[in-house]
């Protein structure tokens, strides 16, 4: 017989387990969560909304229970096997079966297999019914059990979550709410066979010349199949087959069968604006030898071919860091991901496709899953694999010390083979890394880490026992389940010396925003060897932040509703220093998230286009990539991330995208010391700003223009250089223009230190901002453009900027051009908005085209800009009563 599937999908009925009712209420669909389904079920309110998140609390401190009754159709043959499926149960359950238990886990991440053939009722009904405990309670009971012997020491949220295998952002980050879920989270599905095909997968190498890659097929068959059975696998690349064998099912190895393979002149797998995506398809079927026989079962998975190298060698700057795909320097320039919902069981396939969408189209290339929320779903792996985006995924460790003893490693053993194998089909994935931060908190706490000690078995005794599961054995086992895959220690991680120290490894950056609150000016002297996380804060757009609030006199910044959704320490202070620090304060809600977004937006051009320029060229990487924190967020709220929960882009997503183009320029303005009696002038601004009696060191403008280039032959461009009064538009000296050649997959030093036009004194300066623009040398065609003003702006008075607009008939475009320097212009976005550009600065003579797509139309949209008189303005010639006010 074919193997048999049926996901028990409806019919399912929850309550609370020995609750104060004994009714069971309705569950709509499984995969679910308690939460969900108490919501739905009008049992609470909405945890998304106001200060509902604590009302809601008690929901994590009790146990659940869920019931399904559903009838099997009788079989008949030898060797039939019935099992039950668990794909996640979250977390610790107790299954029972006709009253009969059958399972108890203690995972969130493993997917469970039971077989029930003797338990089952053909037939006739049978009732499911899995009782969920508590995993703060059970928690807690592990660390008095286990408290002897480890610190669980953590550096966010309680520490009940550290012995417990679960999602670890359920207990709240700095980001997200506290919402301790429960629940089938993926689907429970009953399975009849005889035989059936329970894996298949590919182990290969491209050659180093990149002309043939071979390796084995392998196929893993359970249960018995007839000994007529074969198991025949095959290779395909659009509908054409490349390679194809049959095995007799008789000679597999404890259900194994290997098969070797060789393709010369493969179609490789290239990350995206390096080459394209092919993926074979390789099938694997379990069959009866006879001509025509009836399929027993089969299985096909989408695969790539690369070659994939992390290249970590002694240079000038200490030791490298960056990816080489296909014998390629990647400069993997993209974000950080933390999981898409709070709620991840209704979290529908085509969500994660619009994030991987939405990544491709900001020209992000690469995206790290992040250690404290969960392996993610194939849905967002394959459309990564579609897009050709980099994916570098954390084993889910994150910011504590976590225990070693037996127990825990077990189910950590299940957990990561089951993970690795699930994921290493997918082309997209090139690195796995230990843990997130976990060497940081040993840093923190002073704890046990002596790096020159190479015994794993004296880990395990030392208040670091992690160790043993970061060096020792994720490694064996990614080694094992996925050979020449790359593998990480942590993220950071700096071999030894400091997880901060910039010249090895990884780092995370947080002396912007958190530490020493560094200006984003500083940037340039901020990065490392591979900057895995840095970010700066920013209110979402106004339609994601009015449904936080259902009460309108809680829209105002730092009201109580809106600071509590903002879960980052010391946010109220950090935000309002780096607005006021650059930008003339705005306190109504539009005026103050739009500073706050241009702060954020201009961190990212900062950074991104700093340590882009520090790619460098081959051999001389300084930076190998730079992944913002964050792009998503799990919950409307105000955070890191660049795009917000319903997928409204914020401007620092656009600045991001323009930096990461293909061919970018960047210009930035640099001060160096002469001498001047009299006159103080500021060194980050050039502005003079008082008068003293005697020599004092000052500055004398200078700026640099790079060009970096991601294209993998030179590129040839005309570049304008432009000084441009802010106050009236005009150039203040005669532009300069050169063709020069870009390098192929470098960057292109143009101008450095020159000279900018000089400051007078106070009362007639004339401040500007230098322009560099570049188009493509034959066509004309504009290539990238960039701006550097002087800082701080809220020196310089932007009011009366000139700002005209022209939409399309169809309403589709929107043109946006000035009579002098803009700052920050920024088009309100909703859900279900798409722009092509935004939050960009303007200068006279250009125009700026954005097309429009989505909710709203071209003349509908609304606009602001530094020093516009409103936070909500409407184009010009259209009605003021629009959807966004």
């Amino acid at each position: 017989m074919s193997r048999q599937s049926t996901q028990l999908v409806s019919g399912w009925t929850f309550r609370q387990h020995q609750g104060p009712s004994t009714e069971w209420l309705p569950v709509e669909k499984v995969p679910t969560q308690v939460h969900t389904d108490l919501l739905a079920n009008k049992k609470i309110p909405d945890p998304f909304v106001d200060l509902n998140e604590r009302a809601v609390q008690w929901i994590g401190d009790k146990d659940w229970e869920y019931q399904v009754t559903f009838t099997p159709d009788a079989v008949e043959g030898e060797n039939v096997t019935r099992d039950l499926v668990f794909s996640g149960l979250d977390t610790f359950a107790t299954v029972y079966l006709n009253d009969e238990k059958v399972l108890e886990t203690e995972n969130m991440f493993v997917s469970y297999r039971v077989n029930v053939t003797d338990g089952i009722k053909a037939g006739s009904d049978n009732t499911l019914r899995i009782v969920f405990h508590s995993a703060i309670v059970r928690g807690e009971e592990l660390i008095k059990e286990h408290g002897h012997e480890h610190n669980f020491y953590v550096r966010q949220t309680e520490r009940s979550r550290v012995p417990v295998r679960k999602a670890q952002y359920n207990w709240g980050w700095d980001w997200g709410p506290i919402l301790m879920t429960a629940g089938p989270w993926k689907p429970v599905t009953l399975e009849t066979y005889v035989a059936r095909i329970d894996d298949v997968w590919a182990q290969s190498e491209v050659s180093e010349d990149l002309s043939s890659v071979s390796g084995s097929i392998f196929a893993r068959v359970a249960g018995v199949p007839n000994q007529d059975a074969q198991v025949s696998v095959a290779l395909s690349l659009d509908g054409q087959t490349v390679f194809q064998q049959s095995v007799d099912a008789s000679l597999a190895k404890d259900g194994l069968i290997r098969v070797p393979f060789k393709l010369e002149t493969p179609k490789l797998w290239y990350p995206m604006g390096y080459g394209s995506q092919p993926r074979y398809l390789l099938d694997a079927k379990l069959h009866h030898k006879a001509s025509g026989a009836k399929e027993i079962d089969s299985q096909s998975k989408s695969i790539g071919f690369r070659r994939t190298e992390l290249i970590q060698e002694p240079d000038a700057h200490g030791k490298s860091f960056y990816f080489r795909i296909n014998n390629v320097d990647v400069f993997a320039g993209g974000s950080c991901w933390i999981p898409a919902d709070s709620y991840l069981a209704g979290v529908p396939a085509e969500r994660y496709y619009e994030w991987a969408k939405l990544m491709a189209e900001g020209n992000q290339v690469m995206l790290r899953v992040w250690g404290g929320g969960v392996y993610e779903e194939d849905a967002l792996i394959e459309a990564c694999d579609q897009f050709g985006i980099l994916v570098f995924h954390d084993f889910q460790f994150a910011c504590a010390s976590y225990p070693a003893y037996p127990s825990y490693l077990k189910t950590l053993e299940e957990e990561a083979r089951q993970q690795i194998q699930r994921l290493r089909t997918h082309p997209s994935v090139i690195a796995w890394a230990g843990n997130n931060e976990d060497y940081q908190v040993q840093e923190r706490y002073r704890l046990d880490y002596d790096f020159e000690n190479k015994d794993p078995e004296s880990w395990l005794k030392s208040s670091f026992p992690a160790r043993y599961i970061y060096e020792h054995l994720l490694p064996t086992w990614v080694e094992q389940e996925d050979p020449g895959k790359i593998y990480h220690p942590s993220s950071p991680w700096g071999d030894g010396k400091p997880t901060a120290d910039p010249t090895v490894g990884d780092i995370h950056q947080w002396n912007i925003w958190h530490g020493t609150m560094n200006k984003y000016q500083e940037a340039a002297n901020m990065g490392g060897r591979f900057v895995s996380e840095f970010g700066m804060e920013a209110y979402p757009h106004l339609s994601t932040t009015r449904r936080m609030a259902s009460d309108p006199a809680q829209l105002y910044p730092g009201s109580m509703v809106l600071d509590a959704h903002n879960k980052a320490i010391g946010h109220e202070r950090r935000m309002i220093s780096y607005v006021v620090d650059n930008f003339r304060p705005r306190l109504d809600l539009g005026g103050y998230t739009h500073l706050t977004q241009i702060v954020q937006s201009e961190t990212m051009r900062a950074a991104y286009k700093a340590w882009r320029r520090q790619w460098g060229k081959p051999g001389a990487r300084q930076c190998g990539g730079v992944l913002v924190w964050q792009l998503n967020d799990c919950w409307p709220t105000m955070s890191w991330a660049v795009v917000d929960y319903y997928l409204i882009k914020k401007p620092a997503y656009y600045a991001i995208s323009r930096a990461l183009r293909s061919v970018d320029v960047g210009v930035h303005r640099t001060f160096h010391d002469w001498t001047q009696t009299g006159d103080w002038v500021d060194e980050n601004s050039g502005l003079i700003t008082g008068q003293v009696d005697q020599t004092l060191p000052a500055r004398k403008g200078t700026f640099d223009v790079w060009v970096v280039s991601n294209d993998t032959k030179p590129v040839e461009l005309s570049l304008v250089v432009r000084f441009i009064s802010v106050r009236s538009g005009k150039d203040i000296v005669d532009p300069i223009k050169s063709t020069i050649t870009a390098a192929a997959n470098s960057t292109t030093d143009v101008l450095q230190g020159r000279a900018l036009p000089p400051p007078f004194s106070l009362a007639e300066y004339d401040p500007y901002v230098v322009h560099a623009a570049i188009t493509d040398a034959s066509t004309g065609a504009l290539v990238a453009q960039d701006t550097a003003w002087p800082d701080p702006i809220k020196f310089l008075d932007l009011s009366n900027r000139g700002i005209s607009f022209e939409v399309s008939p169809a309403k589709d475009e929107v043109v946006v051009s000035a009579e002098k320097p803009v700052k920050g212009f920024v088009f309100e976005e909703v859900e279900g908005l798409k722009l092509s550009d935004n939050g960009f600065d303007i200068v006279p003579g250009e125009k700026h085209t954005v097309k429009v797509e989505g909710a709203l139309t071209a003349d509908q949209l609304l606009w602001t800009c530094i020093g516009a008189p409103e936070a909500s303005l409407p184009i010009s010639g259209a009605s003021s009563s629009l959807p966004l006010r």
